[in-house]
């Protein structure tokens, strides 16, 4: 049977690639070697496309949880003859430490079963399927270990019992008794031009991971309100980093955001917004490594940009051409086609990422002194396309297919990037560019307030002259563009909880299937900057309550069944705690912030 829900899985991460296991211990999604390889286990859109189960044989409960500060997941099952726990760990580079984790990883997932108690039958089913599930492989004993091979890619299996082979796959059973241990680890690298893959010992290997995501987290000391969220949404956004490069937007593809719906997307790339939202989110939990050799990949990736539209996402090595297709052979999750690889997203214009970028730059500017030229060159040039497209229309944030729009939020940011460009000075460029840049600046702020707003609805819109609400105008006290006491921003606060806010969870636009959670999120940071502390705290806390029992968001929520739905686990959604955790911190510490006033809630979450 195909997995359940998507918040059934817990996630693994090696700075390459992702894990995904499910509560009755099946791997059910991984990519070996980066994000948006194909998948050798892809059960979570398909029965067929492959699976690898370490279960107990009859009925069993489970109570699982994350090693202290770490992605290495432990999972105990309970069964009538006794208790048994799985350790999943997707390996690190032995030896590798703080911000040198994921550089190297080996492409190794190890799992280990120890007897808690009593005697408990266990049985396992490895079923790899190559290609998105396209191919199934050959499987051969070789010298103690179990290989098997298929186009571009081998996988090597080593266990501590015996697996029978059958047509594409093998199977096991033993008895996991107190005190035992029964380990198996599997390694995967391309089938030509590449030694065999790595079957390293297992104990060894899941020490040397946990002792490396714990190395990491000991770098950053974050001090601010929610510190146990913050550190656990840190560890997610560190895990869905593709360590070379930059920040990929979820670990999958195609998981839909409502089921039966056809908005599946692949979120396995790294968007300019994401990167630059996931270095403000490491910069509030205190992690400022490489911010320098980060912002050089971007630069490096985008190369000299004249007048076309700046790309807005990347493969994880750099690749513009993102060309989307569909998968034929997956059914999709619970049936839910289509699934696609690639995202057409990438020939869009969204003019937004000029200020998500320089926003972020100017947030780091301290790290990143001194500036390098390619550096330089690319926040100049993100400037002064600033200038000229603040005027166009664009596909938006929510990255709308078909049409274009002169939307609020993508002229906001647009300032913020002039604006930043302004505080930059002569670091970006001469006194005629700062002139240039301020007046646009100030120009662009003049339409917004203009033509930005309703009288009808008394509040900022998602587009100019529109009276259709979008959440994201809520990011117009985030940056700095209105204050969040302003008459009209309170005023928009308010009609965008009162429409798009059921229990907590506010959607983006009217017709939204489910609840965002990052603009849940905003909404949490905009009652804090306009004197609503408490309702803001309790928001908070509520949201935060609506992760997985392993503290993992998807990128929606159903507001009726509290279903998680959509790519998982999603780093924009654990963004979003991160810098509300924030704001709570800014305003909990500055007075000034921390006495500004606003009218009586419209909505208190309802406790069940």
């Amino acid at each position: 049977m195909q997995s359940g829900q998507i918040s059934d899985h817990g996630f693994l991460a090696d700075g390459r690639s992702a894990v995904l296991v499910d509560r009755s211990g099946s791997v059910n999604w991984w990519c070996p070697g980066r994000f948006d390889a194909p998948s050798v286990f892809g059960r979570l859109l398909d029965e067929n496309a492959g699976h690898w189960s370490i279960q107990p044989e009859g009925e069993f409960s489970v109570e699982r949880c994350y090693l202290d500060d770490t992605l290495v997941l432990r999972t105990v099952f309970r069964t009538g003859q006794g208790e048994v726990a799985l350790t999943d760990a997707l390996a690190f580079e032995p030896g590798a430490r703080n911000h040198d984790i994921g550089l190297r990883s080996p492409q190794v997932l190890v799992r280990s079963v120890q007897g808690l108690s009593g005697e408990v039958p266990m049985r396992v089913h490895y079923r790899p399927r190559f290609e998105y599930g396209r191919t199934t492989a050959f499987l051969v004993e070789r010298d103690g270990t179990l290989e098997a091979i298929a186009g571009a890619a081998r996988l090597t299996l080593r266990g501590s019992v015996p697996l029978c082979c059958g047509e594409g796959e093998a199977t096991a059973t033993f008895t996991a008794r107190s005190g035992s241990v029964h380990n198996f680890t599997l390694g995967c690298a391309p089938t030509y031009d590449a030694p065999p893959p790595e079957v390293p010992d297992a104990d060894r290997t899941i020490a040397d991971t946990v002792a490396g995501w714990r190395s990491w987290v000991e770098r950053h000391e974050y001090q601010g309100c929610y510190p146990e969220q913050v550190r656990r949404s840190a560890l997610v956004v560190q895990g869905m980093t593709y360590r070379p490069s930059g920040a990929v937007a979820a670990a999958t593809t195609s998981l839909p955001e409502k089921l039966g719906g056809n908005r599946n997307y692949d979120y396995r790339y790294v968007w300019v917004r994401d990167f630059s939202l996931t270095l403000r989110a490491l910069w509030r939990s205190a992690c400022f490594d490489e911010v320098q050799r980060q912002f050089s990949w971007v630069s490096r990736a985008m190369g000299r940009i004249g007048d076309e539209p700046v790309p807005i996402m990347y493969g994880v090595h750099g690749e513009r051409d993102l060309t989307e297709h569909r998968l034929e052979q997956l059914a999709g999750y619970r049936d839910s086609p289509p699934v696609l690889i690639g995202n057409d997203a990438w020939r869009q214009r969204q003019t937004d990422i000029f200020g998500e970028a320089l926003d972020a730059a100017w947030l780091m500017r301290d790290k990143m002194e001194p500036m390098e030229p390619e550096v330089r060159n690319v926040l100049r040039v993100l400037a002064d396309q600033a200038l000229v497209d603040w005027r166009r229309p664009d596909a938006g944030m929510w990255e709308e297919r078909g049409i274009e729009h002169h939307h609020v939020s993508s002229k906001v940011q647009c300032w913020v990037a002039l604006d930043r460009a302004v505080r930059f000075g002569d670091k970006l460029g001469g006194p005629e560019d700062v002139a240039r840049w301020a007046v646009a600046r100030d120009e662009v702020r003049a339409t917004v307030l203009e033509r930005g707003w309703s009288d009808r609805l008394g509040a900022y819109t998602g587009s100019f002259e529109s009276d259709d609400l979008d959440a994201s105008v809520l990011v117009m006290p985030l940056v700095g563009f209105l204050r969040a006491d302003d008459l009209r921003m309170r005023s928009t606060i308010r009609a965008v909880e009162r429409r798009l806010s059921h229990d907590g969870l506010l959607r983006r636009w009217d017709g939204d299937p489910a609840g965002f959670v990052i603009c849940s999120f905003w909404l949490v940071g905009c009652l804090a900057l306009g004197g609503e502390r408490d309702r803001a705290h309790e928001l908070f806390l509520w949201l935060a309550g609506r992760v997985n029992d392993l503290g993992l968001f998807a990128e929606q929520i159903d507001p009726l069944t509290g279903e998680q739905m959509g790519n998982f686990p999603q780093a924009f959604s654990h963004i979003g705690l991160i810098n509300a955790a924030g704001q709570l911190t800014d305003v909990e510490r500055d007075p000034a912030l921390r006495h500004r006033g606003m009218p009586p809630p419209h909505f208190t979450p309802t406790r069940s």
